[in-house]
């Protein structure tokens, strides 16, 4: 069986390991989608789509490299066209891994669901890591060590000057 899971992994951090780690335990193959991959250096995308997958291939374990293939998904204000870019872009997939409503929304007339058990949403989401990256409180024990070595090799600090 093959899974979709789409993020926009800004940045990349353990909620989203945990999500990948499970959607392995219930599919053969992930194909992860980099969402808004047309979008980088703002501040609420501030890494481009190839720093993102850097992230997430030096972050993942690398048993699971293997059952696991990157996809950049650009945003489009049309949901049609987002959906058929997926299409032409992914190859088939059985099941879509996703707790956000439009996600949900947009696939469940096309595909099975597969909702995720958040891990710390709270704490554990790209805006808040942001928020703190920006505001310089303590952030590094909320993403795993693969992203926080892409982070320090891009100069990262510099996208948050405001």
């Amino acid at each position: 069986m093959k899974g979709f899971f789409i993020g926009r992994f800004q940045p990349f951090h353990l909620g989203h390991v945990h999500a990948i780690e499970f959607a392995l335990t219930k599919v053969d193959m992930l194909y992860i989608g980099i969402g808004s991959s047309n979008k980088k250096n703002e501040i609420r995308n501030p890494f481009s789509a190839i720093e993102r997958k850097k992230m997430i291939l030096s972050s993942i374990d690398k048993s699971l490299l293997r059952r696991i293939k990157i996809y950049y998904i650009p945003d489009f204000n049309d949901h049609a066209k987002w959906i058929e870019t997926i299409n032409l872009i992914v190859p088939k997939f059985d099941l879509v891994f996703s707790n956000d409503k439009s996600t949900v929304s947009i696939f469940s007339t096309i595909s099975k669901i597969s909702k995720i058990k958040l891990k710390d949403r709270l704490i554990l989401s790209g805006t808040n890591i942001r928020d703190k990256i920006i505001h310089n409180e303590q952030w590094k024990e909320l993403v795993p060590e693969g992203t926080k070595k892409i982070l320090h090799t891009i100069n990262f600090k510099n996208r948050f000057i405001l």
